[in-house]
């Protein structure tokens, strides 16, 4: 695990600028190659339609949940059988992108804040179709407070 910013200050004090910089290029070195294996290849389709997930037991929190054991989509009930990859998007879209001075908004990218996020996961299911499922943490309204699940696209199979 890389250290952070103020245990390298501590560590060696009159080099801290230098650490820092070598710091962020690490996390930018391990961002750019996750981005280049698991976001950088092409659906084979775009759907973005809500689906219904099933779970074998509900998540402990239900505004940060686990990859489903199956889901719903169009009548058809898909079993997944693995879980290729997770990432999460905190970004603010819109104009809940506006309601934020630059300082908070950074910290809200990395951690999420109420009502914003997206959990994405690319599983396998049962007949071997690979899908990217992701979990809106977006209310519709005061009365429907949850988020919603959407599948968003399906992969081709030799996107692993």
């Amino acid at each position: 695990m890389s250290k952070s910013i103020s245990q390298l200050k501590r560590a060696h004090p009159g080099q801290t600028r230098n650490f820092v910089w070598v710091w962020i290029l690490r996390v930018f070195k391990i961002r750019k190659k996750f981005y280049n294996e698991t976001m950088n290849d092409h659906p084979l389709h775009f759907i973005d339609e809500p689906i219904e997930v099933r779970y074998d037991q509900p998540p402990l929190l239900e505004k940060k949940p686990d990859c489903p054991q199956g889901f719903c989509w169009r009548g058809e009930d898909l079993r997944i059988i693995e879980m290729l990859a997770e990432w999460q998007d905190f970004r603010r879209r819109g104009r809940m992108s506006r309601n934020m001075i630059p300082a908070h908004l950074q910290h809200a990218s990395r951690a999420g804040s109420w009502g914003v996020g997206r959990f994405f996961f690319r599983v396998r299911v049962q007949d071997g179709r690979i899908f990217d499922i992701y979990y809106d943490r977006a209310p519709e309204d005061s009365l429907h407070r949850k988020g919603n699940w959407f599948v968003f696209s399906e992969r081709d199979k030799s996107d692993q």
